[in-house]
C-alpha cells in the first residue's frame, strides 16, 4: 500500500486549480449569456460655449457639447446616474433602446416619468437586449435636446463580428442644430403668442458649424483618413426640426445599418436622415492619396410651407500625407464641394427610403408579424386650435397652429402616464378612447376641408400583450403637406410600404413587403403620402409615439400606446424604482 503524503502547498495548488476551472467555466457561461454592468454619471450643468461669433450658456452633460459617447456591448446593463444642477426640469431618453420590461427608464417627460427637478437625481437602469449598432441619447422635455444629446455605440457581443468588412476605424458623425438665441425662450414665446418658433442659425457636425459660417473656420469637424482604408461612419441626426441630406464629395458610401439594425448593404452618394434616425455607412478611402480635401456637407430636406434654416454645415475629409509630401502643399490643397439635392426633392427621399431592406438571414431574421390582430389608420398633420381668452394669438379668430394624430392634439398630463397606468389611477389623467381611424374621411392629400379645427385631449390606445399591430400613417395637406418623421418608443417596427397620395386599402396592401422589410424606430411619413408599418406589442408599459420634428411635438403631434401585462412573469412590467422622480 503506497502512502500518499500531501503538503499544504500541494493542497493549495489543487484547490486553486479546481477553483480556476470553476471560475473559467462560469466565466465562459457568463460571457456567452450575459454582459457586464457599465456605470455612467451625467451631471446636467450649464456651460459657456462660443459659436457663430457669440458666446452663450447652454445646458450640457458634464460640461461637454455634444455630450459624452456611451459605449457598451449587446447584452450589457447600463446604470446611468443623472444629476440635475440646472434650473430646468430634465429627463433623458435613450432613443431606440427597446427597454424590454424597463419602461421606467425610457425617459419622455410625463409619459414614463416625472422630470428630474433641480438638485434631484435619477438612475436610468436598463439592459441592451438583442440590439447592436448606433443609437443616441437626448433630453426629452421641452426643447432641451437642442444641446443635450450624444451617441450610443452598441458593439456586438465579444467574438461576434459585423456582417460587413471590418472597418479600420469607427467615427461618430452627429448632426445638430444651433440657435444663437436661447431655445427655451424661443419655444416658450412661440407657445405664448401662437406663432411659429424662430428657425435655427446653423447646423453642426459633432457640435461644429464649419467654414460656410462667420467665425467658424476653426469650428470645423475634420476627419483624417489613410489611403485605402475603410471607415465606419456612425451617422446620427440629433437636429431638432430638420431632416438632412448628407454627402462626402467624390466618395461613395455603403449603407450597412439603420436604427441599430443591420440592412442589406447598398451604395449611395447621398444619405437622407431624419431627426431620430441613425445610419451606419462604410466609407472606403481612395487607394492613392489625392491632393484635394473633400467637403462632408449636410443641409435640410424641407417639404412644408414654413420657412426653414437653409444653411449648410460642412466638415472636411483630409487624407494623411506621407512624410515626403510637403506640408505647404497640404495647406493649399483645394476643397472639393459636395453637391446636394434640391431642398424639397421628395422623389429622391422616397427612392432612398425604399432602398432599406432587412438582412433577413438565419442569424439576423426579419420577424415580421404575419397575422394582424389590430389595424389602425392615423392621419398625421397640422391644423388649428383656439387660444385661451386671455391670450392674443397670431392666427385667424385668435387661433394658433397645432398638430395632431387622427385630429387629436395631445395634451401633456401633469403626472406620468406610466405611473397612472401601473397604479390603476388613470381616471382624470388619460382615456383609452384614442380613435382607430380619422373622425371623418376627406381627400387627405387634396384640397383641405373647410373646418381645420382640431380636438385636444390625453388619449391613448390600449393593447393586450403580444397584439400584432398594423398601422398606416397618412400625411395631410392641411396647412401644407409635409414629411413627418414618426418615432415609436419601446419597439422596432417593420416598414411594409409607402406611397404618394392617399392610401388605398384595397390595392396598396398587395404591394406590402413581408419578406425583408426595413426594421426601424423612426420613419418619415412622406410629404403628401403614406407609410405602413407592423409591430408586435410584446413590451408591457406606456410607449410614446410622436413626430421627431420638435416644433410638431410641441404643437401636439403625439400619442401613446399602453401595452398591458401578459400572464407570464416575464410579460409583466416590474414596479418602479425607489428613486423614480416625483411630479
Amino acid at each position: 500500500m503506497v502512502s500518499l503524503v500531501l503538503t499544504s502547498s500541494d493542497i493549495l495548488r489543487a484547490l486553486f486549480l479546481a477553483l480556476s476551472v470553476v471560475w473559467l467555466l462560469s466565466d465562459l457561461a457568463f460571457a456567452k449569456h450575459a454582459g457586464i454592468t457599465r456605470h455612467y454619471k451625467f451631471d446636467i450643468k450649464m456651460q459657456s460655449v462660443t459659436r457663430l461669433c457669440q458666446t452663450k450658456n447652454i445646458v450640457t452633460v458634464n460640461g461637454q457639447f455634444p455630450g459624452p459617447r456611451i459605449i457598451a456591448r449587446e447584452g450589457d446593463r447600463l446604470l446611468i446616474k443623472v444629476v440635475n444642477h440646472v434650473k430646468y426640469n430634465v429627463t433623458i431618453h435613450w432613443h431606440g433602446i427597446r427597454q424590454i420590461r424597463s419602461g421606467w427608464a425610457d425617459g419622455p417627460a410625463y409619459v414614463t416619468q416625472c422630470p428630474i427637478q433641480t438638485g434631484q437625481s435619477y438612475v436610468y437602469n436598463f439592459t441592451l437586449t438583442g440590439q447592436r449598432g448606433t443609437l443616441f441619447w437626448h433630453a426629452h422635455i421641452s426643447w432641451l435636446r437642442a444641446t443635450l444629446y450624444g451617441p450610443i455605440v452598441i458593439l456586438p457581443k465579444k467574438h461576434a463580428s459585423y456582417p460587413f468588412p471590418h472597418p479600420y476605424k469607427e467615427v461618430p458623425i452627429v448632426f445638430g442644430e444651433w440657435w444663437k438665441a436661447d431655445t427655451e425662450t424661443i419655444i416658450n414665446q412661440a407657445m405664448a403668442t401662437g406663432g411659429a418658433p424662430n428657425i435655427s442659425d446653423a447646423f453642426t457636425i459633432n457640435g461644429l458649424p464649419g467654414p460656410s459660417h462667420n467665425c467658424s473656420a476653426k469650428d470645423t469637424f475634420k476627419l483624417k483618413v489613410k489611403a485605402g482604408k475603410t471607415y465606419l461612419l456612425r451617422l446620427v441626426n440629433a437636429a431638432l426640426n430638420d431632416e438632412l441630406f448628407f454627402r462626402v464629395a467624390n466618395h461613395t458610401l455603403t449603407v450597412v445599418e439603420a436604427d441599430a439594425v443591420y440592412v442589406k448593404p447598398f451604395k449611395t452618394d447621398i444619405v437622407l436622415i431624419t431627426p431620430g434616425q441613425t445610419t451606419n455607412v462604410l466609407l472606403r478611402a481612395k487607394s492613392k492619396t489625392p491632393s484635394a480635401k473633400f467637403a462632408m456637407s449636410a443641409r435640410p430636406y424641407a417639404t412644408g410651407p414654413a420657412t426653414f434654416d437653409n444653411t449648410t454645415t460642412i466638415g472636411i475629409l483630409e487624407y494623411e500625407k506621407s512624410a515626403s509630401a510637403s506640408k505647404s502643399n497640404h495647406k493649399n490643397s483645394p476643397l472639393l464641394k459636395a453637391k446636394l439635392p434640391q431642398f424639397n426633392d421628395s422623389s429622391y427621399a422616397m427612392k432612398f427610403q425604399r432602398k432599406f431592406r432587412s438582412l433577413a438571414t438565419a442569424k439576423f431574421p426579419a420577424k415580421v408579424p404575419k397575422n394582424v390582430d389590430r389595424r389602425f389608420f392615423f392621419t398625421v398633420g397640422l391644423g388649428i386650435l383656439p387660444c385661451s381668452k386671455n391670450q392674443t394669438c397670431q392666427g385667424p379668430n385668435n387661433t394658433r397652429p397645432a398638430a395632431a394624430v387622427n385630429n387629436v392634439s395631445f395634451v401633456q398630463p401633469n403626472i406620468a402616464l406610466l405611473q397612472a397606468h401601473f397604479f390603476n389611477k388613470s381616471k382624470g389623467v388619460y382615456t383609452t378612447n384614442f380613435p382607430t381611424n380619422p373622425p371623418f374621411k376627406f381627400n387627405y392629400t387634396g384640397t383641405p376641408p373647410k373646418n381645420i379645427m382640431l380636438s385636444s385631449g390625453t388619449k391613448v390606445v390600449a393593447l393586450a400583450f403580444n397584439t400584432s399591430v398594423e398601422l398606416v400613417m397618412q400625411d395631410t395637406s392641411i396647412l401644407g403637406a409635409e414629411s413627418h418623421p414618426l418615432h415609436l418608443h419601446g419597439f422596432n417596427f417593420f416598414v411594409l410600404g409607402q406611397g404618394v397620395g392617399n392610401f388605398d386599402p384595397k390595392k396598396d396592401p398587395a404591394k406590402f413587403n413581408l419578406v425583408d422589410p426595413a426594421e426601424r424606430n423612426t420613419i418619415g411619413v412622406p410629404a403628401g403620402g403614406w407609410v405602413a408599418i407592423r409591430f408586435l406589442a410584446d413590451n408591457p408599459g406606456v410607449w410614446f409615439m410622436h413626430c421627431h420634428l420638435e416644433v410638431h411635438t410641441s404643437w401636439g403631434l403625439k400619442m401613446a400606446w399602453v401595452v398591458n401585462d401578459g400572464k407570464g412573469r416575464k410579460q409583466k412590467l416590474p414596479p418602479p424604482p425607489a428613486d423614480l422622480p416625483k411630479c
